[in-house]
């Protein structure tokens, strides 16, 4: 009797990020040939740069705030959580060899705390299941023939498969790779994109030379920002033109939105958020004797450096020596932004392919077998691990979307 073999399906996955290795890993646990291509010189390069002081690979939080933390698009990525959350996140990563850690924000980190040693054995696991990976081959679509075309250092190729995961990223640090360009390749095909903009990015105010020059760089501790009857506390930096960091990053979709809608956002910033404001005024109103009010603002309510030289810089000197005036600066200090950074410096983006250009699966409606995964689909959501969870958590229901996809031909 002569047996005839069936040839194995082939899938392409172009991007080696969080979402495309792990589309990766699904697909060929599911013995299906895998391809996957990317534009560097290496893949998960913006992966290791997120691991830099240290990789935050999500929350510990219970699934309900968890979620929360998504937003308006929080619904549209309900049941990706709900099948690949913080926990099975982290009993993946033990899997791979790697300890973790919850620190105490509830952050959850490897124990070296290094992203280099996670990727080396997720690269090697899919290496030994038998995924090839491209290096240095850059997307460029598909040709008259429906194959997808890649330029290589030898000049451009085509590549055919049985099904494609795009897992191409957003457009923020685009010289690691996620640079948006895919964004007309698929608009020319019908697929609804929502425009990319920044996210988890800081904002221009326009400071004074004075402040710029001698505080650019300067962190802000224990401060508080209020917006829109929202307020956090925590802690950023000021920069040569404005503000970045943590605590900004908690507002910044919510602000960009503001100054989109509106052509700047307000926030009030307050220095000393561990006192109220009769507590403050009731110190600023302490004799000072020979001490001078620098000193004074210092010894009484510990505000000096990088903090006292934004009172200055946004009150009038009159405001400053009347200390009602100056006590309601110190707890609510108006600053105007007007401005987001541009979305290469941010640390994410917003917007991407629309969920309903797609379905359930994550397979775009306009092009049958052609899936998408990642920071290119349209949602967003703060540092803290949120990121890389939901990066993953869609690059896994690519990968099985796309199984299913295969197995039902």
């Amino acid at each position: 009797m002569t047996t005839i073999s069936t040839p194995r399906k082939s899938v392409a996955i172009i991007g080696g990020g969080p979402a495309g290795l792990m589309a990766a890993e699904i697909l060929s646990q599911g013995g299906v040939d895998v391809d996957l291509f990317d534009a560097m010189p290496s893949v998960g390069r913006k992966f290791l740069l997120a691991g830099v002081g240290g990789l935050n690979i999500t929350h510990s939080e219970s699934a309900e705030p968890f979620l929360a933390r998504y937003g308006k698009h929080s619904s549209e990525l309900q049941p990706l959580l709900a099948a690949f959350g913080n926990d099975a996140l982290q009993e993946w990563v033990h899997g791979l060899g790697v300890e973790t850690f919850v620190g105490s924000s509830g952050r959850v980190f490897p124990k070296e705390m290094k992203a280099a040693p996670l990727l080396r054995a997720w690269i090697s696991r899919l290496r030994s299941s038998g995924v090839r990976i491209h290096v240095r081959h850059r997307w460029l679509g598909w040709n008259e023939a429906e194959q997808m075309r890649f330029a290589t250092p030898d000049g451009e190729i085509s590549h055919s498969s049985d099904a494609t995961i795009l897992a191409l990223g957003g457009a923020s640090w685009a010289k690691l790779g996620s640079d948006g360009l895919w964004q007309p390749l698929l608009a020319e095909k019908g697929v609804v994109i929502e425009p990319l903009s920044a996210a988890n990015c800081g904002f221009d105010i326009g400071w004074s030379d004075h402040l710029s020059e001698r505080f650019a760089g300067s962190p802000l501790k224990a401060v508080a920002i209020e917006f829109k009857g929202v307020r956090k506390q925590g802690e950023f930096v000021l920069t040569k033109g404005g503000v970045e960091g943590s605590l900004i990053y908690t507002f910044s979709a919510a602000i960009r939105d503001e100054i989109k809608a509106n052509g700047s956002a307000d926030i009030l910033l307050d220095l000393a958020p561990g006192k109220s404001l009769e507590r403050v005024l009731e110190d600023l109103k302490r004799p000072r004797g020979a001490d001078s009010m620098a000193s004074h603002l210092r010894r009484k309510l510990g505000i000096e450096g990088v903090k006292a030289g934004l009172l200055r810089e946004e009150i009038s000197r009159n405001d400053f020596n009347d200390m009602n005036k100056l006590a309601a600066a110190i707890k609510g200090l108006p600053l105007k932004l007007l401005a987001p950074r541009p979305i290469d410096e941010a640390i994410s983006s917003a917007g991407g392919v629309c969920f309903e250009a797609m379905s359930p699966a994550l397979m775009l409606e306009k092009i049958p077998g052609v899936f998408c995964a990642g920071e290119m689909l349209d949602w967003e959501a703060p540092t803290g691990g949120y990121l890389i969870t939901a990066c993953l958590a869609s690059g896994r229901q690519a990968g099985l979307g796309a199984l299913e996809y295969l197995n039902a031909r």
